[in-house]
């Protein structure tokens, strides 16, 4: 085991974890925001009234009168800063690097990334098939432009950015810090996917279906992303999911109620959140059971074992 064991091998006391938390925040939030804020101050210049309504509704960009594919840009762009962010503090507060943190090794398993991006692809793929099957009149034809192919370019070129970057920090990071401190694996496994489902609490769709509606989806997703991990002692099949994911959404599906406004090839004009939330269930169990057999994982059991500092077989250089 090298994911969770490594971390002992570098510095873990508790104020190294809030220092790169808060510096994270405030530079993905900051210089990560420099596009959008340059586009509002000239917006501003012919519309003084586009700072009111931004305030008055943070999540429609819509006033800003940005071409979409643009605007995506403009929104990946602050989870580039925090990455960039984390490369950079990473060594100097943690005395571990971004290879450190995603395996615990020196060598990234990109095999492990794109295998689980094709499986979590083909899942999506064949649920949105049956969904449009089973209930046609719940989604319309929204983009069959060729804005569509430079959206798929942008998303493939951008998105796994911002995956990565969530990854990195919850799966990665955290999980390796709250193992450092009880040295089990299900604490950090609940508490990363808590924490991940709050960071999303601010999503227009929490605003549109309601806190207790959307949180169990996104600590879902956590979960799925988080026993993946623990499972393969790595993030890098949860970072291709996770990237497979949004990817597919962005460019396949959208909705009003979406975090990312998109022109996707498809508009779902009803989201059902709990039926959702029933199909990730089955979509999760499915998907780790493939990948189960796919990377031939040990038992389950391993998620509720000790992290054993005897074992640490990378020392930082």
């Amino acid at each position: 085991m090298n994911h969770l064991e490594s971390t002992f091998a570098g510095k873990n006391n508790f104020w190294r974890y809030i220092v790169m938390i808060a510096a994270v925040l405030i530079v993905s939030n900051t210089i990560g925001a420099f596009p959008l804020l340059i586009e509002l101050v000239i917006k501003s210049f012919s519309n003084p009234e586009v700072f009111s309504l931004l305030s008055a509704n943070p999540n429609d960009y819509s006033v800003l009168g940005l071409e979409p594919n643009t605007l995506l840009i403009m929104l990946v762009f602050p989870f580039i800063a925090g990455l960039a962010a984390f490369i950079l503090l990473v060594k100097p507060l943690n005395n571990r690097t971004l290879k450190i943190t995603i395996n615990g090794t020196r060598k990234i398993r990109w095999n492990k990334f794109f295998i689980s991006a094709l499986v979590w692809l083909l899942l999506s793929a064949v649920y949105l098939f049956m969904y449009l099957k089973l209930d046609p009149a719940n989604f319309a034809l929204n983009n069959k432009s060729a804005s569509l192919i430079i959206l798929s370019i942008i998303s493939l070129l951008l998105i796994p950015f911002q995956a990565v970057f969530e990854e990195v920090l919850f799966r990665g990071y955290l999980m390796q810090g709250f193992a450092a401190i009880l040295r089990n694996r299900w604490f950090p496994l609940i508490m990363t996917s808590v924490l991940f489902g709050l960071m999303h609490a601010f999503n227009p769709e929490v605003k549109e279906f309601g806190f207790l509606t959307m949180m169990p989806q996104y600590i879902l997703f956590g979960l799925i992303f988080g026993v993946i991990t623990i499972l393969d002692d790595g993030i890098e099949a949860a970072m291709g999911a996770h990237t497979a994911n949004n990817i597919f959404l962005c460019i396949m599906v959208t909705n009003k109620s979406s975090a990312l406004q998109t022109p996707a090839l498809y508009e779902q004009q009803n989201i059902y959140p709990w039926t959702e939330f029933a199909a990730l269930i089955l979509i999760g169990i499915v998907f780790v059971i493939i990948l189960k057999l796919i990377f031939k994982w040990k038992g389950f059991s391993l998620l509720f074992s000790e992290v054993e500092v005897e074992k640490v077989v990378n020392q930082i250089p």
